[in-house]
């Protein structure tokens, strides 16, 4: 798809997102509310499932496309991190799971009868280490029965499916310590008051995460996606395609707060001049865009390289690390910007630098992503 393409595509999101203005996310900020309408939305015109092949009822596009599509809903105000996961954690199930799983899930999760949101992959105990993850997943006959906790799991109160990391060997019975662990893809519809019980978190932004506890839930063999063992690697595949999408919203953030930004310098009139004339304003502005810019160029690169099938490791994390300091940077100069203003709500300003710096912890820290560049770019000891 060439530029003239992608440009389309944004213009439409551009189109539906206006549905769906400021006042519709504060809303649902007052509440604590899911943005079940826009969801839907998105999901009615195909967004959704963009990356899911044709026969199995999508689009077949590429992750170009879906990074488009992303980064406009956040350039114009909107906030994907509701539904974003279920253009990534699909592939996990469309390049390991058997063609039964396919044709089973991934038309309705395409058509939007079926959700796939809910990621259950970090535990208090171990974060970031996923080789210490202590759920297990052990099997019983034709069953699995699975116990331990997930934290940070996002969505799962408004998934239909959840696709979980479980431990079904011990750590030091492989070779490696990630050794061991496998996914299964989970309904979570059977798994309510049957073993599973969700609990909303509350944290600084509306973002419906949950802590999920698993008591002896059990779930058929076939939940099971590949081989046993080796889930470890069936979600790396699918981490490279996370990194370039939220770098790709960050993107997004960053240009909603530059435009923002150079709006008010020009408009905003102080001692007789526009605040824009002081370089003290106008330089940071022009700072965040260099920044931006920059950080597009790396999140294009990886993008391109993913859609080729070439090893995009190094540029995913790259471009996720710079556009969400990016985003971060910009969002800072726009609260600067507005001065008092910016705190207060009409402005949507406050709301989206909640959003925005989410992107500088999760899905993955900016000082994993450096230690990540440090070893395997640099081939420096590891440091942990």
């Amino acid at each position: 798809m060439d530029d003239q393409d992608l440009k389309a595509i944004r213009d439409e999101v551009a189109k539906l997102c206006a549905r769906f203005p400021g006042e519709y996310w504060r809303e649902l900020d007052r509440q604590r509310a899911y943005p079940m309408a826009f969801v839907q939305a998105l999901t009615e015109a195909g967004y959704l499932g963009c990356l899911i092949p044709e026969e199995y009822g999508g689009s077949g596009l590429g992750i170009r496309e879906a990074s488009a599509i992303l980064e406009t809903v956040h350039r114009v105000g909107c906030n994907g991190a509701a539904c974003h996961a279920q253009m990534y954690t699909m592939g996990t199930v469309l390049r390991h799971g058997s063609e039964d799983q396919k044709r089973a899930f991934l038309p309705g999760v395409a058509s939007g009868t079926l959700r796939l949101q809910a990621f259950g992959v970090t535990e208090p105990t171990s974060g970031t280490d996923t080789s210490r993850i202590q759920t297990t997943a052990k099997l019983d006959g034709d069953q699995y029965i699975i116990n331990g906790q997930k934290v940070w799991t996002s969505r799962a109160e408004h998934s239909d499916l959840m696709l979980l990391l479980a431990r079904t060997q011990p750590r030091d019975a492989g070779k490696k310590p990630h050794d061991g662990i496998s996914v299964f893809l989970i309904d979570i519809r059977d798994g309510k008051d049957n073993g599973l019980t969700i609990k909303p978190i509350r944290t600084m932004l509306n973002h419906s995460t949950t802590e999920v506890f698993f008591d002896g839930l059990r779930i058929p063999a076939s939940a099971l996606v590949g081989e046993e063992g080796k889930g470890f690697r069936y979600i790396l595949d699918g981490m490279n395609a996370e990194r370039i999408l939220i770098a790709h919203e960050c993107l997004g953030d960053a240009r909603w707060f530059i435009e923002k930004a150079s709006t008010y310098a020009k408009e905003r009139r102080v001692f007789d001049r526009p605040i824009g004339q002081n370089q003290g304003i106008q330089f940071p502005i022009a700072e965040c865009y260099a920044e931006t810019e920059a950080a597009a160029l790396m999140a294009e690169k990886a993008a391109r390289l993913f859609d080729l099938g070439q090893p995009c490791g190094a540029e995913a994390n790259m471009a996720k690390m710079l556009a969400s300091e990016a985003s971060w940077h910009a969002a800072d100069v726009c609260m600067q910007t507005f001065g008092g203003f910016a705190f207060a709500e009409e402005y949507d300003i406050e709301r989206k630098f909640r959003e925005t710096r989410l992107y500088r912890t999760a899905p993955i820290s900016t000082n994993l992503i450096l230690s990540y560049i440090a070893e395997h770019v640099l081939g420096l000891p590891r440091s942990f």
